[in-house]
């Protein structure tokens, strides 16, 4: 009995694993397989067994036995000496060719890269491989270039000019000869276009095809962020003249076509510095409870398909926020005037009108073109306070910190402030609606967000916090309400009938192996989440998690490990549900102004119900590509003008001391976030004197060999600010001290000490 019991709980070796592995591939036929039946063909049935299966598979596509498709499926890595794929640059002369396959990337030094740029589509020769050495490949063919215009900036001598770049896509200056200067001087922030690369020469020839003004000036600066991305920054004029022929006015006989609001009780709720109101909730009593429209901005009234103003709009797929400024999708007079669902102006609109009951249950609901006039234009501050004033704010927003108004006893009982018992009741109706979507399985990742009070030279002053109240929620609910139940009307067919073509918005399970990853992680803190069963039991771990670790030190590490376990939401016109809102159909409707999509569903829905014929699914497809692109292009944008602002504001603070913490850990040193701006910088591994500090991936730390020092994803430290690099876009932190900390493989510090900011030193 004991020597069978002791087989049945017999560990796997490693190597037991990888021949099984490699048994169950070579049947496979060159299939790709999942995470999940890897580990039933392994037979790895605990948690130790499956992270154990994960390593052997991270090994063998390190050695070219498997490739991954980078969404957790396997398949056996079948390379010839030739293939077709990505080229990343690095400036250090090692680049990289990451294969179609999704297989591991392969070098290919600088003498063999045939002056390929970043992002370039490259055809490869592989070298033969020397024992010991890495693989090396050759580029034979350029198939395709990413880009040919660059952003930086000029050096120009008597003849001559270079341009400086400071990003990854260009190992080497660009040469400029005198003729292609287009008049600018040394200091001049550029955009010059590549014509022409010899063969044997070190440097292309360039062009200069725009001068974006003087180093440090705020304007170039964030036009540089724009040119950099490849993202326009100024509006065709073509395209402004004809937004300018466009009438405003609204006939009767328009009035006539549509269903008429403008008597109905409408308002927006927008930020504070918004021009835009693509959006407007309006409300009325019904019999049974409550009849609550979401007004949308009728933008392809308008915006005729193919168009001029169309087709800018198609090529720029969204508008892009950097931190002082919007580059709008749509010419100004559009999203600010014609279509923006200004207060007390006839506007027309695509709305969604939901019969609801007193418990926020939509009884029934339609579409319809409206007209409409909004009431009162709101913001997100002005309605919260209502709130607040009125004892119906979330106890959690009353925690935040900041001023909060007092609550005011009405002498009739009535609500206070205007239009407040209306909001309030949308208030009510949308917190339950939010509860029944988090108890489906919704995804709750509530990130606070960092702003910038700049002044009007566009220079960061100050920063504050922005988090999602019970005003924006309130905003937000009824978007996704309208959103999921628009994606329904047609995604949703008879079995045996096939849906008509819509773009979606599209959001994928987790990653099985980041997921597999985060229990291990976990773990160490005593904390579970399910990696097995249904999404929503998935889901709802995942929300128990988040809900565990709410108020503890190891929030924010557990939380951001979590996010990196998920897909990125895309369009798409092959529907698979969205997962974080758990909602099997899910589009977006809500933002014609400022997202191509919504444009798309808005004339589709149009077409549909004119009883036109299913749209062309390989276009919208096209499309939907398209619009996912620009969209991450233009959040990476965003991003970058915010480390910008980051650097810039952290500047005039060089030597101050100042809370942080770890947010991020990498080989080369650690992430480090201050606590009150949130402006993260680098202390790179070079200072951490001492010791030798040793890279662990998976718990996300470094760990010193002699000390067991460790430095961890979460931990508490303080930090002094060494340099600012605004070209670079970089700062350096150094480490004065490390907070106790009790997280895994940390010993015991018996004298914890505080690290609040350091008086007078801001």
């Amino acid at each position: 009995m004991a020597k069978k019991k002791q087989e049945k709980v017999k560990r796997l070796t490693k190597k037991e694993v990888v021949g099984r592995i490699l048994d169950f591939f070579d049947a496979s036929g060159g299939e790709e397989i999942g995470v999940k039946q890897i580990f039933d063909a392994v037979g790895a049935k605990t948690h130790p067994a499956k992270m154990l299966t994960m390593d052997v598979l991270t090994d063998l596509v390190a050695d070219d036995h498997l490739a991954t498709n980078g969404y957790g499926a396997y398949r056996l890595a079948i390379r010839s000496q030739v293939m077709e794929g990505t080229f990343r640059r690095k400036r250090n002369g090692h680049n990289a060719f990451l294969p179609d396959d999704g297989g591991k990337s392969i070098l290919v030094c600088e003498r063999n890269s045939l002056h390929a740029l970043d992002g370039d589509r490259v055809r490869i020769t592989l070298l033969a491989r020397r024992r010991g050495h890495t693989r090396e490949a050759q580029v034979t063919e350029i198939i395709k270039r990413a880009h040919d215009q660059f952003v930086g900036t000029l050096q120009v001598e008597r003849g001559y000019g270079f341009l400086i770049t400071e990003g990854r896509a260009l190992a080497t200056d660009v040469f400029i000869p005198k003729e292609h200067l287009a008049g600018g001087k040394t200091g001049d922030k550029a955009v010059v276009k590549l014509i022409e690369w010899p063969e044997h020469s070190k440097s292309p020839i360039g062009k200069v095809v725009d001068i974006l003004g003087k180093k440090g000036e705020n304007n170039t600066e964030m036009h540089a962020i724009l040119a950099e991305y490849g993202l326009p920054y100024s509006y065709p004029k073509s395209v402004e003249r004809a937004a300018e022929k466009l009438s405003a006015d609204i006939t009767p006989e328009e009035i006539a076509r549509r269903e008429d609001f403008r008597n109905v009780l409408t308002f927006t709720i927008d930020p504070r510095d918004a021009k835009d109101f693509d959006d407007a909730l309006s409300i009325r009593r019904m019999e049974g409870g409550w009849e609550v429209g979401v007004h949308i901005a009728d933008v392809s009234h308008y915006v005729k398909e193919g168009d001029i103003i169309d087709r800018e709009a198609q090529r720029r797929a969204t508008s892009v926020y950097l931190v002082d400024r919007t580059i709008p999708m749509l010419p100004e007079r559009l999203c600010n005037f014609i279509c923006s669902l200004r207060p007390n102006e006839e506007k027309l609109a695509y709305s969604a009108i939901f019969q609801l009951n007193a418990q926020g249950e939509v009884m029934k609901w339609h579409l319809a073109h409206t007209v409409i006039c909004s009431d009162r234009r709101f913001t997100y501050e002005e309605v919260q306070d209502i709130f607040e004033q009125n004892g119906e704010a979330s106890p959690e927003d009353l925690a935040q910190p900041g001023n909060h108004p007092e609550r005011v006893a009405s002498p009739d009982g009535k609500p206070v402030g205007e239009f407040a018992e209306e909001l309030i009741t949308l208030n009510r109706l949308a917190k339950q609606i939010r509860r029944r979507r988090f108890s489906d399985g919704a995804i709750g990742f509530d990130r606070a967000e960092v702003r910038f009070e700049i002044d009007d030279t566009g220079r960061p002053i100050s920063t504050y916090v922005k988090v999602a109240k019970d005003a924006n929620k309130l905003v937000e609910e009824f978007m996704l309400l309208a959103n999921r139940y628009v994606a329904e009307s047609v995604g949703r067919v008879p079995k045996g009938k096939k849906a008509k073509v819509l773009p979606y918005r599209i959001h994928d399970v987790p990653d099985p192996e980041k997921l597999e990853r985060l229990q291990g992680f976990v773990a160490k803190f005593g904390y579970k989440v399910r990696t097995e069963g249904s999404k929503t039991e998935v889901s709802k771990s995942l929300n128990q998690l988040l809900a565990d670790v709410k108020g503890k030190k190891e929030e924010n590490m557990v939380e951001m490990v979590a996010l990196r376990a998920m897909m990125k939401a895309r369009y798409s016109v092959h529907n698979i549900g969205h997962y974080g809102l758990m909602f099997p159909y899910y589009t977006h409707f809500t933002s014609p102004i400022r997202r191509y999509p919504d444009t798309m569903v808005h004339r589709l829905l149009t077409h549909y119900a004119e009883g036109g014929r299913s749209g062309n699914i390989n276009k919208y497809e096209e499309l939907c590509e398209h619009s996912s692109q620009m969209e991450q292009l233009a959040t990476a944008a965003e991003r970058a003008s915010i480390k910008y602002k980051q650097v810039e504001f952290m500047s005039e603070r060089i030597g101050q001391e100042f809370s942080g913490i770890i947010s991020g850990v990498t080989e080369f040193g650690l992430y480090v976030e201050e606590t009150e701006s949130k402006c993260e910088g680098m202390v790179p591994l070079r200072t951490l004197l001492g010791d030798y500090y040793e890279f662990d991936e998976r718990n996300y730390c470094l760990v010193g060999r002699r000390t067991r020092k460790v430095y961890a994803l979460g931990d508490k430290v303080t930090i002094r600010v060494e340099r600012a690099n605004l070209e670079k876009k970089q700062l350096d932190y150094a480490l004065v001290e490390e907070d106790t900390n009790d997280a895994f493989l940390r010993k015991p510090n018996p004298s914890p000490k505080s690290f609040q900011r350091k008086k007078g030193r801001r």
